[in-house]
């Protein structure tokens, strides 16, 4: 009897301090009516989950009207396991609320496998509902303020876009970011203005740039929603074309004169080799007249040339 007695007051001490650790976590989630059992508080102790997180955004969806059904909603076990997997778990239940307050399709396991690859879900909610801005080029990544484009007749414009993007949740997971954005439009433009066949088209009618680049589809396989592509600002440059025909010139002009000197250079060894064949002949002749007395001589000794006396 007194074993027993001991194991009963045993096991309410040990119910006394559960109670006055999680009690009043558990009293606030039930009159929240967050369906946060004690036995969960108690598993979250020894599975080394903070208690307090798990019961904040319990309270959070189920104040906000979410669906928090232990089997297909956002479950207190389905918190735990976000949270065990190094998941921001408050960042997703606010994108969540987020999303269901500007009526945007987001359930808990999309939310939640946002988070787990990487993307800061709140800020792609926020930025479905809020659109944000990207300059083209970005001065931050590139350095450069302004895209530079050359028309048909040679005169270089730049230019500077704004791209007004909006997240897309369905392809957040494995679309790609910004940079993507930024190079696909700043390519489109540079390939629509060298398009044109002069730079006053351009400057007359700049939306003629966006309305081909906005057909082209830029933001397939990406993480955004193109909105709009709008010109910030067109400047003109330099004659590239005019640069380029001078430079031309000037490279057929040296291309020229090195033709010419090598002309020149081969009438002068011409020259010099035809007064070194007039010089080995004049040895020739020379070395010729020197034979004819010897012949002579020889002549006269074999008898074959007479002298007649007068």
């Amino acid at each position: 009897m007194i074993a027993g007695g001991l194991l009963v007051a045993l096991f309410l001490f040990i119910l006394f301090i559960i109670f006055i650790r999680y009690g009043k976590l558990w009293f606030q989630a039930y009159m929240s009516v967050a369906d946060v059992s004690l036995t969960s508080l108690i598993r979250m102790h020894f599975t080394k989950v903070n208690p307090h997180v798990i019961v904040q955004a319990k309270i959070m969806a189920a104040q906000a009207g979410m669906d928090i059904n232990r089997r297909t909603g956002i479950s207190t076990q389905r918190l735990e396991s976000h949270y065990l997997a190094n998941g921001n778990v408050m960042n997703v239940i606010h994108a969540i609320i987020a999303a269901h307050r500007a009526s945007i399709e987001l359930d808990f396991d999309q939310a939640a496998a946002i988070d787990l690859a990487g993307r800061d879900v709140l800020d792609a909610v926020q930025t479905s509902v809020y659109p944000k801005v990207i300059d083209c080029p970005d001065p931050r990544r590139s350095g450069k303020t302004t895209l530079s484009a050359i028309t048909k007749n040679g005169i270089e414009l730049r230019v500077r876009a704004r791209v007004t993007v909006r997240t897309n949740l369905a392809q957040l997971i494995g679309g790609a970011t910004e940079e993507t954005i930024i190079a696909r439009v700043g390519e489109s433009i540079i390939s629509s203005i060298g398009s044109t066949s002069s730079h006053f088209e351009v400057l007359e009618n700049p939306d003629m740039i966006t309305r081909n680049v906005l057909k082209r589809g830029l933001d397939a396989q990406t993480a955004f929603e193109i909105v709009s592509i709008d010109i910030a600002d067109i400047d003109i440059g330099e004659n590239i074309g005019a640069r380029l025909q001078s430079d031309q010139a000037e490279a057929d002009t040296r291309v020229a004169r090195a033709q010419a000197e090598r002309r020149r250079a081969e009438a002068v060894a011409e020259e010099q080799d035809q007064k070194a064949k007039v010089v080995a002949n004049r040895a020739h002749l020379v070395l010729a007249e020197a034979e004819v007395p010897k012949a002579m001589a020889d002549a006269f000794r074999a008898g074959r040339v007479n002298v007649r006396e007068q």
